[in-house]
């Protein structure tokens, strides 16, 4: 990939890459931290990578550092999931935003990577199973799963509300 290339991959797909790691870690600093290190990882391969595969690639390597991000905060906290940081961070405080955070926040981050992956940034199934390394069938399954898991939860503060 030459440097034009590259710096058309920065600018296209910098704000979706930032969003993704930002709603996966729910911190700011993590999410920025995780973007520069996928591209500075994709200039580093910028000869294996072909410009085709490189949005996949960027995305793939986001989703596994913030799963390495998850995993690290789980050891730390005793419990505790995301913190609502993103919202407050980077969008105005609302309940229904807060309550839809709080529904993400039941999910393990892989079912949590898949909905924000499909629902959130729009990619298919195909696309989805490129970024993560599981097959259409397993993204569209865990997605099913993850699914019912937030309409459960969605009804039940629904009916609270």
């Amino acid at each position: 990939m030459d440097t034009f290339g590259y710096n058309a991959c920065v600018q296209e797909w910098a704000d979706a890459l930032f969003r993704f790691a930002c709603k996966c870690t729910g911190n700011r600093e993590e999410a920025q931290d995780i973007v520069q290190n996928c591209f500075a990882i994709l200039w580093e391969k910028r000869n294996q990578v072909t410009i085709e595969k490189a949005k996949a690639f960027l995305f793939q390597l986001a989703y596994r550092k913030s799963v390495d991000h998850f995993r690290r905060i789980q050891k730390v906290r005793t419990g505790e999931a995301f913190p609502d940081q993103v919202v407050a961070d980077t969008m105005p405080s609302t309940d229904l935003k807060r309550i839809l955070n709080q529904a993400l926040d039941l999910l393990d981050e892989k079912d949590r990577a898949l909905v924000l992956l499909r629902d959130y940034e729009g990619y298919n199934y195909e696309e989805i199973a490129q970024i993560t390394g599981l097959s259409a069938s397993q993204v569209k399954v865990y997605l099913f799963r993850a699914r019912k898991v937030l309409k459960e939860y969605l009804v039940s503060v629904k009916s609270v509300l």
